[in-house]
């Protein structure tokens, strides 16, 4: 079995980013944290997520996230499988988060995305159906 594990993002700020995706994750929490040498640079890093699968999170990133209407080289979006979309969204307006922009109109799959205050475009999806010819219908 192959599965994605966890995400290693730079952020500019560990409080503000853990606000959103406290609000996205309500279940998470932080595995670990700590302070480490990036090649030369001291930093903290932290681990937010499950027994199974998490984000890490590691402070003073500088600059800024790549264009996402752009085709810049870079992480366009990442996407989370969620079993009641409506509720996410309510979460997320209630920590005072809004969407980016809405899915596609699909029969077999509801999705919306969001930008964390770092730039990263998030994707949440509802599957409709669990028929996997249905699900991954593309056109």
């Amino acid at each position: 079995m192959l599965r994605l594990e966890h995400l290693n993002l730079v952020v500019r700020d560990i409080p503000t980013a853990l606000k959103f995706y406290r609000a996205a994750f309500p279940h998470w929490k932080i595995r670990g944290e700590g302070v480490a040498d990036w090649y030369g640079t001291r930093r903290n890093w932290l681990h937010f997520g499950d027994d199974y699968n998490y984000l890490t999170f590691n402070d003073n990133g500088s600059g800024e996230n790549r264009d996402l209407k752009s085709n810049s080289l870079g992480l366009a979006h990442f996407a989370y499988v969620v079993e009641d979309l409506d509720r996410l969204i309510d979460r997320m307006a209630g920590s005072g988060f809004t969407p980016a922009k809405q899915g596609s109109i699909d029969p077999h799959r509801r999705n919306i995305y969001f930008v964390d205050p770092d730039g990263f475009e998030v994707e949440f999806v509802q599957y409709l159906s669990d028929i996997p010819a249905q699900r991954n219908l593309y056109g």
